[in-house]
């Protein structure tokens, strides 16, 4: 159970502050992001080495993509295709927008359920897949100003997500990062969270993910997309969490 957190500030010089944990299990390989596809120049993005795709990623239009599973959907299946292919797929556009229009013509039946999140300083949407074909499979939404958040559930789901009950609220009051003071302690400090919301005994309810099973948080991302129009880039910060959390270290963008 994955988490991507968003804040998103129309007309501001950050428009889009994007915080992510990567839940999987410890033994699936992967690569820090880096730009792994030679077919792809313009991508930097974290790779799966057993399926090929990413997590999460950004092109150099500004524009950020990331899945997450659903719920009950970890892991591949021999009739689906990979849903890491499909961040690479939003990442061939040059704006959320067009990238959102494309996903939604999805057959869904094709993949796994999922949750995906594609912005860039202008937009954002949530595209939800619940693994079945016509209205009730692929599913785009526009994400609202402000900070928002997805799991496993819906977006801002704070009934069914315990995760999410207990942890928006708190992005909701932290201090906003700052990318141009380097300044992310705020929201580092929260994607390291260990509590549990009231009467959730699942580790899976926390932020930082340690099942003891083999699962767990194996990476934490922040990433910051500046305006149009400036000489200001994109910012990535990258941590790795196994075995433990190391430092957040730029990404070479």
């Amino acid at each position: 159970m994955c988490t991507v957190v968003l804040l998103r500030r129309p007309n501001a010089a950050w428009p889009l502050i994007v915080a992510a944990n990567r839940d999987e299990l410890l033994e699936r390989p992967w690569r820090a992001p880096a730009r792994h596809w030679p077919d792809r120049p313009e991508v930097v993005a974290g790779l799966d080495e057993l399926a090929g795709g990413s997590w999460l990623g950004l092109n150099d239009h500004g524009v950020v993509a990331a899945i997450l599973n659903r719920r009950h959907s970890l892991g591949p299946a021999p009739d689906k295709r990979s849903r890491g292919e499909l961040v690479l797929d939003a990442l061939d556009h040059a704006d959320a927008a067009a990238a959102a229009a494309a996903l939604a013509m999805l057959d869904g039946s094709a993949y796994r359920a999922f949750n995906m999140i594609v912005g860039d300083d202008r937009d954002a949407f949530w595209i939800r897949n619940l693994g079945d074909r016509g209205a009730g499979g692929v599913r785009v939404t526009p994400v609202p100003p402000g900070v928002s958040m997805v799991t496993a559930w819906d977006l801002n789901d704070t009934e069914a997500s315990d995760r999410t009950r207990l942890y928006l609220p708190r992005f909701r009051a932290a201090p906003p990062p700052d990318p141009s003071a380097n300044d992310w302690e705020a929201w580092a400090a929260l994607l390291d969270g260990r509590d549990r919301a009231a009467g959730a005994d699942d580790p899976n309810a926390a932020m930082h993910v340690d099942t003891g099973w083999g699962f767990g948080t194996v990476s934490s991302s922040l990433i910051g997309i500046p305006a149009r129009g400036t000489d200001t880039r994109p910012i990535w910060r990258f941590a790795a969490t196994i075995p433990q959390r190391g430092a957040y270290e730029p990404v070479d963008l």
